[in-house]
């Protein structure tokens, strides 16, 4: 039970900060020898994150008449990444990305490019600037996303923030943009814990979901207050810390 709770916590926190939340889940549960550590698990988790950013954004969505076009929009930039995940996952390719040494060094590289993408100028807001274009360019950087450590927060905010959106508009992006993609790994997993005839995996399953969900609400209710004030430095030192150290272990 406890060990769900942690697993929540560290889904829920890192999935919307640009720290990469799959690396963490699998750097935790490696080196705490955690028995829930399966993928499925993982998918449990992001459910969870993904009712979160639905219920955050409910506004948004209802409102879907005027904003047909946004949506469209981040539809269309879900789609490289989706292909790219969907063949990864045929090809059995997932299981050999999901190393330390892999998260080592995307966690620090990943991080410096942050740092780098965070110099540009902040002038561009999701309501005047965000087009096609813009969303098929962020998209494609999102594909480095199914790489342990990228991040998948972390690569779409450093996509926008080259394109120079501000810090706001691009955590913005990056929220709404989880959300073809978040639902179709909740599509997954749902099947898996529809499938399975084992109870015990059915309940580890939802209490992962129900706590995911609640701490990936507040995480983007005050990592959206934080952007508007400050900068992502933070997230960059940590990030270049903890890649060092793993590299280093």
């Amino acid at each position: 039970m406890y060990e769900i709770i942690i697993l929540s916590l560290i889904q829920g926190v890192t999935e919307f900060l640009p720290v990469s939340s799959s690396s963490h889940l699998i750097i935790f549960s490696e080196f705490s020898k955690f028995s829930n550590k399966s993928l499925s698990i993982d998918v449990s988790l992001h459910i969870g994150s993904f009712l979160a950013v639905i219920i955050f954004f409910r506004k948004d969505i209802i409102n879907f008449i005027d904003n047909k076009k946004l949506f469209f929009k981040i539809f269309v930039s879900s789609i490289p990444v989706m292909i790219f995940g969907f063949f990864l996952v045929q090809m059995n390719l997932i299981d050999n990305l999901r190393n330390i040494k892999v998260i080592g060094w995307t966690t620090l590289l990943f991080g410096i490019l942050l740092y780098f993408s965070d110099k540009f100028k902040l002038e561009k807001s999701i309501e005047n600037n965000f087009n096609y274009k813009t969303a098929l360019f962020i998209g494609l950087f999102q594909i480095f996303s199914l790489i342990p450590g990228v991040s998948r927060s972390g690569i779409t905010i450093t996509a926008a923030r080259i394109l120079n959106f501000k810090r706001f508009d691009s955590a913005r992006i990056s929220f709404l943009m989880s959300i073809p993609t978040l639902g179709a790994v909740s599509i997954f997993g749902l099947n898996n814990i529809i499938q399975s005839d084992d109870l015990n995996f059915s309940i580890i399953n939802l209490l992962a979901i129900f706590l995911s969900f609640a701490f990936s609400f507040i995480t983007i209710k005050y990592f959206l207050k934080f952007v508007k004030n400050f900068s992502l430095k933070i997230f960059v030192i940590y990030r270049i810390l903890l890649g060092t150290l793993i590299l280093f272990l």
